[in-house]
């Protein structure tokens, strides 16, 4: 008798062991920081499934309130290289296009988004999602994986190059001094 209780319980522990390696995984919370970086790297936007949007819901709800961005523990997966950070946006570090003229008399420069998550995968920038964007949707996402035609830029820059264009065009315009 404890014989076939024993042999039945191996044969259920094989079988949930053969169905975990063809079936996906359950997601647990101590896995959204993973589930995070999956989401954001999708090229269609990190919402794009609705796997998706509850932990990137949560993330945006995070990082509003000031709260790190979450961490995965890739461990032994081979995953090396693979990491996600949050940079929060500002005249500094900004898309070009995200770019405007605020403040009260419009004289400060500043960013639309909030911020800006750059994904790496195996030590090159694969998306890059900036997030909260006003007037644009809540995120504009940017594709530099394999097949992508675009070249990853230094946000630090994109200032520079917005008031060099500004003052080329006032040049052209007859605006300059």
């Amino acid at each position: 008798m404890t014989r076939n209780i024993a042999r039945h319980w191996l044969i259920a522990l094989a079988l949930l062991a053969g169905t975990s390696v063809f079936a996906p995984g359950i997601a647990h919370a101590d896995d959204w920081g993973c589930q995070v970086i999956l989401c954001l790297s999708n090229p269609g936007g990190p919402e794009q499934y609705g796997e998706c949007v509850p932990p990137i819901e949560k993330l945006w709800r995070a990082l509003r309130h000031g709260e790190p961005f979450p961490a995965c523990d890739f461990g032994t997966s081979g995953a090396q290289g693979t990491s996600a950070s949050n940079t929060f946006a500002s005249a500094g570090y900004c898309r070009e296009d995200l770019l405007v003229w605020g403040a009260a008399e419009q004289s400060e420069l500043s960013c639309r988004a909030t911020g800006a998550i750059n994904v790496e995968i195996d030590g090159q920038l694969y998306t890059r999602v900036w997030w909260d964007v006003g007037g644009l949707g809540p995120t504009v996402i940017e594709f530099y994986g394999a097949g992508s035609p675009q070249v990853p830029y230094d946000p630090t820059q994109s200032a520079a190059l917005f008031l060099q264009r500004m003052e080329e065009s006032r040049d052209r315009s007859g605006g300059g001094n």
